[in-house]
């Protein structure tokens, strides 16, 4: 590990990319800690303490949401503004061709992206002030309309701004820039929660603690295997004689990992999933008796936890199956494949091989898919055994760290093996 180390710290590119995603992640870190004026950040954290769903959206904001700071929102729009540009890229013919042009296509979609997380997270803003005003005991109750606007403003800006340090953070290709950000707000969170445990320790919760012990182990050596395994597919190229030289006729193979969308699908069903509670925290308290009624049953029903972790396990397996479509085309492996002279033995080239390998990513995407929504929902069960909540978040945290740390490692190994090509 020290020489990889070493290697990594010689290559002053290399050396420079690293340094620059941790002033990023730093300058994330200060922007999580500078509050909107005029909020009461105590009486705000003892709300948050208190409430689980409010808990859980301030643990994927990096602590953001407590301190009501200027990047209260975190990335969370611009995830939901590419989760419904993923959605219509398969159902509107143009987007489609569009997705399809390269690069040009990939940075219009981009583009129109950033552009519908601005509405999105104005959306969000105003509907977390509205939770919190009616939520918090009168902490935001004295806000008069150009403070409700200007925090509206604000806190729109830091998401934009935290887009930018992402998108900063994705160029150097050390990790992705999004996911990044949101285990720095996890990690940022692990002394405070220890030096908590410690605090409260007595021998009752023993127990408890190797129970956590335990599913953080399992999620890390699972998420380890699961993140890293592949199905090997063998490819055969054709020899081909141009001149006096004779080319092709090797043999290599088409590697399909069982986890090919990595973290995304945690993090699209987490953003999905706190949206209806939150929503539904608006109408609890509006005149209309149906509509109140109705919103007080979304809130009580996503508070059954049979129900949340049934509905948790469900879009993670759903969004591993959407993503793995989005990102990965067996149509144009195959077109490929046939351009370089390349077939996969016994396979008839073609749309006989685009067929094979979607079969064998089916089965293979649902092992990862299987496994990533019991390990979702592991510490939710456990939770119930134990008697403590911690647990449930720690459990999802866990998953999203491991597995922006394997990629992250995976990226820059990639970049020490360019460069060694490049040095031969």
């Amino acid at each position: 590990m020290f020489n990889k180390l070493t290697q990594i710290w010689k290559i002053p590119d290399l050396r420079k990319s690293i340094l620059f995603v941790f002033l990023m992640l730093v300058i994330f870190r200060v922007a999580a800690h500078i509050p909107v004026p005029g909020i009461d950040t105590t009486a705000l954290k003892n709300l948050f303490a208190n409430n689980q769903l409010l808990g859980l959206m301030n643990v994927f904001s990096g602590g953001s949401m407590e301190n009501f700071s200027v990047v209260m929102l975190g990335v969370a729009p611009y995830i939901t503004a590419s989760i419904i540009f993923q959605l219509l890229v398969m159902v509107v013919p143009k987007l489609e061709e569009l997705s399809k042009e390269g690069e040009y296509g990939r940075q219009k979609i981009n583009q129109w992206t950033r552009w519908l997380s601005v509405p999105l997270a104005m959306l969000q803003a105003f509907g977390m002030i509205s939770i919190l005003q009616r939520s918090a005991g009168g902490v935001l109750a004295n806000f008069t309309p150009w403070q409700f606007a200007l925090t509206i403003i604000t806190v729109t800006g830091g998401t934009v701004f935290l887009m930018w340090l992402g998108e900063l953070i994705s160029e150097k290709h050390v990790g992705n820039g999004i996911s990044l950000l949101i285990f720095a707000g996890i990690v940022a969170g692990i002394p405070k929660a220890v030096s908590s445990i410690l605090y409260s320790y007595d021998q009752s919760q023993i127990i408890n603690m190797i129970v956590f012990a335990v599913i953080a182990l399992v999620v890390i050596v699972g998420v380890v295997f699961i993140t890293e395994g592949q199905r090997n597919i063998p490819i055969s190229y054709a020899r081909q004689v141009r001149g006096n030289k004779m080319y092709g006729g090797t043999n290599t193979h088409l590697p399909l990992r069982v986890n090919q969308a990595g973290v995304i699908p945690i993090i699209f069903a987490i953003s999905i999933i706190l949206f209806p509670p939150m929503i539904a925290q608006l109408f609890t308290q509006v005149h209309t008796a149906w509509v109140a009624a109705a919103a007080f049953w979304v809130v009580r029903i996503f508070q059954n936890q049979l129900f949340y972790g049934a509905l948790y396990f469900i879009m993670v397996v759903a969004f591993t199956y959407f993503y793995t479509a989005v990102i990965f085309h067996p149509d144009q492996i195959s077109e490929n494949l046939q351009k370089q002279g390349g077939f996969i033995p016994g396979i008839r080239p073609g749309r006989n091989t685009a067929e094979y390998i979607q079969k064998i990513i089916s089965r293979i995407v649902f092992t990862g898919a299987l496994f990533l929504g019991i390990i979702a929902v592991l510490p939710l069960a456990t939770s119930q055994v134990t008697g403590t909540q911690s647990l449930v978040v720690g459990g999802t945290s866990l998953l999203i760290v491991v597995s922006v740390v394997i990629e992250t490692v995976n990226q820059i190994n990639a970049q020490l093996s360019m460069r060694d090509y490049e040095e031969i």
